[in-house]
């Protein structure tokens, strides 16, 4: 991308001169982050194959649609950056749908019906991966992106700060909880990483000219949001994307300092913040006197979670049970009463149920469970690629710019935000990590 980034306006808001492709993707990116139960809808029937069609999935095609016709107008030559992250990413995806066909080889009765759906979710979001590569082609339009990204981390922790004082709004949590704005307790963290990284990038790149203004309320809003949602899987994201940002400074030692100071204190608030769970889940461990657990602990039930992942990783431990197969009551029912004998003192809504599937919510420990020792491999494939691609931007070459430097902390901020939450298809966090992972992908020399 350009290094030039040029204005329009004068003491105002200003626009960057961004292309028409990336308008599309910065106006679609709003839209993707919205919840599922805000967003208009439709049923669609093929068969007995049954999807429910949402606003989201309508942005995703449109930025896919609009990457299809700049690489017409522009020819794909960008997509050649990146190409192992490519091969990753491909592998794994194809995995995952092979994963949603052959446990029907099996005497299971897998609900492929069902599955299929979240399977091409899951690859149409994949898609805004390449499509950011082939929309984004300069500073400018990068910068409109940042923008978007900034202008909803305002709106979310703003949404926030008001359901945390008692408005319980867009499904907001009693006053004084943690809430979820109008995304998702984690899918907000991620966003609000994503701004925080911004602010953090700024500090660590002085020759990056940006709006004051813009880093400002980027910093601000990123960290009231990462504090109310309560997400400390997303502070521990955004530290490891902290300590990059200090690194790319480290020849400025008031810089890397400031950055190390900012990525630990929203750390530690969230901590603070998240104080009773943490509590909870120390006396679980044996540290501390233990109490009776009166109510669902957070983190003692993703222990108990990521328990029932690794048994069904026991009995499947190849190829797993097949892509989304740890919610289904047929997997997770003949393992109940070995989790009620690992964990006496949880309370019963805390288990898997019909009602409550739960899952496993670990993205990690689902891959190992649905698609085995083989699916863990090329899930860590398709994350670990598009980092050390991005990564390695950063260690060698010229001081990187912005399009270099973002991506990096981007993806860690998303790689922690999965330790808390499942492979769930057409959320704002497979949108969020994409992204990252594409701009990892642009980052590499063609």
């Amino acid at each position: 991308m350009a290094a030039r980034t040029s204005w329009r306006g004068g003491r105002g808001v200003a626009f960057p001169r961004a292309s028409p492709g990336a308008w599309v993707l910065a106006l679609a990116f709003p839209v993707l982050l919205v919840h599922i139960d805000f967003q208009p809808g439709f049923d669609a029937t093929v068969g007995s194959t049954h999807a429910h069609i949402v606003l989201s999935d309508l942005a995703v095609l449109a930025c896919v649609a609009a990457a299809v016709v700049a690489a017409v107008l522009h020819g794909p030559g960008r997509l050649r950056r990146g190409r192992a992250v490519w091969l990753a990413t491909g592998l794994y995806l194809a995995f995952v749908c092979a994963a949603t066909v052959y446990p029907l080889r099996g005497s299971d009765p897998y609900p492929w019906h069902d599955h299929v759906v979240t399977t091409g979710k899951y690859v149409e979001y994949a898609l805004l991966a390449p499509a950011v590569v082939l929309l984004l082609r300069s500073a400018d339009d990068l910068l409109l992106l940042l923008l978007a990204v900034v202008a909803s981390s305002v709106a979310a922790s703003a949404l926030s700060v008001v359901q945390f004082f008692g408005w319980r709004i867009a499904g907001g949590w009693p006053a004084g909880y943690r809430q979820p704005s109008f995304l998702g307790h984690h899918d907000f963290a991620s966003l609000s990483g994503f701004a925080l990284a911004i602010a953090l990038a700024a500090i660590a790149l002085p020759a990056w000219r940006v709006d004051r203004r813009i880093a400002g309320a980027a910093g601000v809003s990123g960290a009231v949001g990462l504090l109310v949602s309560g997400s400390l899987a997303g502070a521990i994201g955004l530290l490891a994307g902290g300590v990059v940002c200090a690194f790319v400074a480290r020849e400025a030692r008031r810089r890397a300092g400031a950055i190390l100071a900012i990525s630990l204190a929203v750390f530690g608030g969230v901590v603070l913040f998240r104080g009773g769970d943490v509590k909870s889940f120390l006396h679980f461990a044996g540290i501390g006197k233990e109490q009776e657990q009166l109510g669902v602990e957070s983190y003692v039930q993703r222990t108990m979670l990521v328990y029932y992942g690794w048994r069904v990783f026991l009995d499947h431990p190849a190829l797993g049970a097949g892509w989304q197969a740890s919610n289904d009551a047929y997997v997770f029912t003949p393992l109940l009463p070995a989790l009620h004998r690992t964990f006496p003192n949880t309370p019963e809504p805390a288990f898997p149920s019909a009602a409550h599937p739960y899952g496993v919510q670990n993205a990690y420990v689902q891959a190992l469970a649905d698609l085995g020792v083989v699916g863990l491999l090329l899930f860590l494939g398709a994350l670990v690629t598009p980092l050390l691609v991005g990564g390695a931007r950063l260690v060698r070459g010229p001081p990187p710019g912005p399009a270099a430097l973002l991506p990096v902390p981007w993806l860690l901020v998303t790689m922690g935000v999965l330790t808390a939450i499942g492979l769930v298809a057409g959320i704002p966090l497979d949108a969020m990590l994409w992204i990252a992972a594409g701009l990892c992908a642009a980052s590499s020399p063609a």
